[in-house]
């Protein structure tokens, strides 16, 4: 994962500090791009340890076209908890919860659930039904039957229903592209969190891409990691640093259900990595 340090340092160097939405400040740079060759092994990152589990689930969940946290909570994943909890501290209902208790009723109470916990149409709400277009379906069935079309795209940005969302899209739109039997994707993220967030956006958008050239019969080829605003919160700096002293490790590898041939028929279990080395996890605050 040297293209990860890679981008690091070169925010690190070259960035300027900017506001920011979250008042918590960035050093940012605007533009850069990533290339992974999933054949070489799977881009999970290795220079601190990385939470697998909830890759995946998330995963699922956007295929799925769930927009609600439950499914996460309910599988210990608290990776969205913090933007409907925000929208409850707003709400009549508020009567001084923390987050812990906002998440332990989410899970206990499947009304509180439904009325406190969805996120409004974010990723797959727009996947699975944009305006009214099964997105992922299409890109199926397209991919199959005409590979070397230059509209293979997936597209979050839904520009009618962002102020809906607790979160407009930062990764927003994803072309795949078939070439000798291999399928590659290219992502562009508008905005990215370059501490939490781009290693959970590379396994993510890596293990999608295994998932669809599975269900396709086709191999894996590239996976095309294009960023808009590429940043380090102001209180990430030393966590970033901490990893620039690491020796990136072996990749491991991705081990999918070879039984599933339809995208959404994968379940957790049929999920695998193997020979995951890393460096212990560092931790970091979410910015909201």
């Amino acid at each position: 994962m040297k293209q990860y340090l890679e981008l690091c340092k070169h925010v690190l160097e070259n960035g300027s500090v900017k506001k920011d939405r979250t008042n918590t400040g960035t050093i940012s740079c605007f533009g850069y791009q990533m290339r992974f060759d999933l054949k070489e092994g799977f881009p999970l990152l290795t220079t601190k340890k990385t939470f697998f589990k909830a890759i995946v689930h998330e995963l699922l969940w956007f295929i799925s076209g769930d927009t609600n946290i439950k499914y996460l909570v309910d599988n210990n994943v608290k990776i969205w908890n913090e933007w409907p909890y925000e929208n409850f501290k707003k709400s009549a209902n508020f009567q001084g919860e923390t987050l812990e208790e906002f998440v332990k009723k989410i899970k206990q109470d499947n009304e509180f659930a439904k009325k406190h916990g969805d996120l409004g149409p974010v990723y797959g709400k727009q996947w699975r039904d944009f305006n009214g277009v099964d997105q992922l379906k299409n890109l199926i069935h397209d991919l199959k039957n005409n590979p070397d079309s230059r509209r293979h795209i997936i597209s979050a940005w839904n520009v009618s229903e962002i102020n809906k969302m607790a979160l407009p899209p930062c990764h927003m739109f994803v072309q795949f592209y078939v070439c000798d039997n291999r399928l590659s994707a290219q992502l562009y993220q508008r905005s990215a969190d370059i501490f939490l967030g781009v290693p959970f956006n590379i396994a993510s958008y890596a293990l999608f891409v295994h998932m669809i050239a599975q269900v396709c019969g086709l191999e894996v080829g590239e996976f095309v990691h294009t960023i808009g605003d590429a940043h380090i919160y102001l209180n990430h700096i030393e966590q970033v640093k901490l990893q620039l002293t690491r020796e990136p490790l072996p990749l491991c590898r991705l081990v999918l259900n070879k039984n599933v041939s339809d995208i959404t028929a994968f379940t957790f279990e049929d999920i695998a990595i193997e020979d995951y080395q890393s460096h212990p996890p560092i931790k970091g605050a979410i910015s909201v």
